[in-house]
């Protein structure tokens, strides 16, 4: 692999963190084991789980490279993955595969095998979280889980996918400590019945700020040791300008550029150490909560250009250092990627309004591109009133063709806000996170709950509700499409077998909130989450300011496709009947070419510009829309929607057969908002015309892909053409676009070689991976993707 970073320092930092195997870590595991044998039953479940996280970072072995100037690690060392038994304890052949499997494998040794055998298993069976979740569930629950009609997120992961606010830049843990006890004292013992279990929850958030405190210590610690034992005048001067850091956070605010990361990145461990979120805990808008100290330290002349850029390639590999939680089964199947979704937002605009982009902005924009790390997921928010050089000068690094940055439209990100209920102040201090998903930050629980296999229900529709693929009656009996005599007979059967999906889905949700509510709060991310500590209750359970919970529409592309095929050629044109369209697909359209060549070729298709089939894109849109948002959640809140699929298209695609558009069986589905691979053949300005027909300001996020290859992105003109199509999209409140800039010949190369493309990087969906970690059907789906031109 090339050799990148700005000095030698970080080239070597970076060399170890993308050639370490990741690997199993089961410390976490054991101490937690351990505490929990002695203990369980002593304290409630709030100061249970406190003290856990306590024990674990005063026993922890603290990891201090030669070179780093950011510390901390999950584990004992880069690459390293703690594993949760709490939530999923894995079997001893979950053990064996995750180490053995070619593709996001995770290194076990015997060793930890036996640990896992011998400890780990035998306390943790029957109760953990995953065996009780499942056990709760129904059999229509199960049944349509097991088929790929939808994912649940918790099943293996705790609820999380939350951004830190600016808190988590200005505030020192004992400052939450002052806040936690002003709740405590104010709490009304003589009318309040829930008195008692706030205060066991401020307890619990209090003893977390001791544990952060504990593991600034212990690192300050490391440094004065280190220091005094160093001979090198530059390195013992660093360690010894850590030292100081370490005097000041995370117990106090910081005061300086350097130690507001260093707090940052103890957040960001604790929150992701505490419980093993959904997408890690992300910084927000980075730049606008870094540039007061950069500008004050540059002011006092304790730091130039070089120094701030250097510290944001650290952090960079800090976060490249820390793999996403193993996964297993159906779960890994939805997001098989090592990325744990770490979004950081630059640009927008500031809390009063004004464009967001400083000189930190510009520098973050560096070091991504000298990183060139698939974590964090870095994007660029664009405003109307973001400078057109910050825009172009993003657009520079995209065109490099590793997929990052991702650009989102502020404007639409604050309506979606305000839209769904938070205040303006709030909206524009939120944004994204994870892959497109917009929530208040630092102020809102946004839990995304799981993917929707929107085009498998309308398959099932067309089969009186019946799923040839699991051989099971999954859906509810409204008769087959061969006897509707009408479209609309077809559409109302499809509006109520969505309706009788998403029923289920949410049954399953409000049990598992619960669930996750009572027995696995999250004190910790409850401290740096505004309105918990003054609500006195938990994250899990409501205490944010905004608690929302999303269902992720997957396949909008491949359902409108089939929806329209079957409106243009069976109702409307009567180019075949139902009966010869059905028995085409089952025998996946071979020897029916006259059949595949009309639905395949010569029927509108979304992505065109085409009112045909947009209008049905965006009548399928609103039906999932109004299915779903605003039903109420557990926790004082309501549901919205957004459009992604992480790597589930590919899993969703392959638990159906052939469908209506001329998709062959068990082909992925389209990803995000994109159309169907090779359907959108007018052209990227037509792409988005269609994209935009689709109410982007009435979800809490949408996913575009757009493929170039590089010499049409290339010089000046290429660079402009960029650039105005992502103004032209956010001028028709587009939410979200990337691109991926690779000829369609080099990916197949890279897939015949993966040892010679060990450096190639794609877009996937909502992040970027290396195109040899992903396994072929996902390949496959990127190759064939449509190759777009401004021409």
């Amino acid at each position: 692999m090339a050799k990148r970073g700005m000095n030698e320092r970080i080239q070597r930092l970076r060399e170890q963190s993308v050639t370490t195997p990741v690997h199993i870590d089961l410390e976490r595991a054991k101490i937690e084991t351990d505490f929990y044998k002695e203990n369980d039953g002593k304290y409630s479940v709030p100061v249970m789980r406190a003290m856990t996280l306590k024990e674990y970072f005063s026993k922890k072995t603290l990891y201090f490279g030669d070179d780093e100037l950011i510390l901390g690690e999950k584990g004992k060392n880069p690459q390293a993955s703690p594993t949760f038994p709490e939530l999923c304890c894995h079997s001893e052949e979950d053990m064996k595969v995750m180490s053995e499997r070619k593709l996001v494998s995770f290194h076990t040794t015997e060793e930890d095998r036996k640990l896992q055998a011998a400890e780990i298993i035998p306390f943790w069976k029957g109760r953990t979280i995953r065996e009780k979740l499942l056990s709760r569930m129904t059999p229509e629950w199960h049944d349509c889980y097991e088929a790929g009609i939808f994912t649940e997120f918790m099943e293996q992961r705790g609820p999380g996918h939350t951004c830190g606010g600016e808190q988590v830049f200005t505030t020192g843990y004992l400052d939450y400590k002052e806040k936690i006890k002003k709740t405590m004292d104010a709490l009304d013992w003589m009318n309040d019945p829930e008195a008692s279990d706030k205060m066991e929850e401020l307890k619990a958030m209090d003893i977390c700020c001791d544990a952060v405190i504990i593991l600034g210590e212990r690192y300050h610690e490391m440094a004065v040791e280190k220091a005094a034992a160093e001979n090198d005048p530059k390195r013992k001067a660093e360690l010894e300008q850590i030292a100081k850091n370490l005097e000041v956070v995370p117990a106090h605010k910081p005061q300086t550029f350097w130690q507001a990361i260093q707090l940052y990145w103890f957040t960001h461990l604790a929150v992701t150490t505490e419980l093993n979120p959904w997408d890690a805990f992300s910084p927000g808008r980075l730049d606008q909560h870094l540039n007061p100290y950069y500008e004050a330290d540059v002011e006092a002349g304790i730091l130039d250009d070089e120094h701030a850029l250097e510290l944001l390639e650290c952090l960079w590999v800090k976060f490249y250092n820390q793999p996403a939680p193993v996964k297993v089964g159906i779960t890994l199947k939805e997001s098989a990627t090592y990325t744990d979704f770490a979004n950081i937002n630059t640009g927008g605009v500031t809390p009063e309004g004004k464009n967001g982009v400083n000189n930190v902005s510009y520098l973050i924009l560096d070091c991504m591109d000298e990183m060139k790390l698939v974590q964090p997921n870095s994007n660029v928010t664009i405003s109307k009133k973001s400078p057109q050089k910050f825009l172009k000068r993003a657009c520079e690094i995209s065109r490099k063709g590793w997929g990052q940055p991702a650009f989102y439209n502020t404007e639409a990100q604050i309506t979606e806000l305000i839209n769904a209920g938070k205040s303006l102040e709030d909206a524009r201090r939120g944004g994204s996170s994870g892959c497109v998903e917009t929530g208040a930050w630092g102020s809102e629980a946004y839990i995304l709950t799981g993917y929707m296999n929107i085009p498998k229900i309308f398959q099932l529709t067309l089969f009186n509700g019946f799923d040839e693929y699991s051989g099971k009656q999954l859906g509810l009996q409204l008769g087959y499409a061969k006897d509707f005599k009408t479209f609309d007979e077809l559409w109302a059967a499809f509006k109520k077998q969505l309706k009788h999906f998403v029923d289920i889905k949410i049954r399953g949700n409000n049990v598992i909130e619960r669930l996750y509510a009572e027995e696995m709060p999250a004190p910790c991310l409850s401290v740096v989450t505004n309105d918990c500590i003054s609500n006195a209750k938990d994250y899990n359970a409501g205490g944010a300011r905004y608690n929302t919970n999303y269902i992720q529409g997957v396949g909008i592309g491949t359902v409108t496709d089939c929806v329209a095929s079957v409106k243009y050629n069976v109702y409307d044109e009567k180019n075949f009947t139902m009966e010869e369209l059905i028995d085409a697909m089952e025998h996946d359209f071979e020897g029916y070419d006259y059949i595949y060549s009309l639905v395949h070729d010569k029927t509108p298709k979304y992505g065109n510009d085409d009112d045909y089939a947009d209008d049905l894109m965006r009548e399928i849109f609103d039906l999932y829309h109004d299915t779903i948002v605003g039903r109420p959640n557990m926790k004082g809140g309501k549901y919205g929607i957004d459009m992604l699929p992480t790597t589930c298209h590919v899993y969703f695609g392959d638990v159906i057969l052939a469908t209506p558009n001329g998709r062959k069986a068990h082909k992925p589905v389209s990803e995000g908002i994109s159309p169907e691979k090779s359907a959108d053949t007018n052209g990227p300005t037509a792409v988005i015309k269609s994209c935009a027909k689709m109410d982007h300001l009435a979800t809490a996020g949408t996913l575009l892909n757009q493929k170039f290859t590089p010499n049409v992105v290339a010089g000046e003109a290429g660079l402009n053409n960029m650039a105005s199509l992502v103004r032209s999209y956010f001028a028709m409140d587009g939410h979200h676009i990337q691109f991926n800039v690779v000829d369609r010949q080099t990916l197949i190369e890279a897939q015949k070689h993966p040892e010679d493309h060990k450096d190639l990087i794609v877009r996937v969906a909502g992040y970027s991976d290396f195109f040899r970690n992903l396994d072929k059907p996902l390949q496959d789906e990127i190759i064939e993707r449509t190759e777009q031109s401004f021409e």
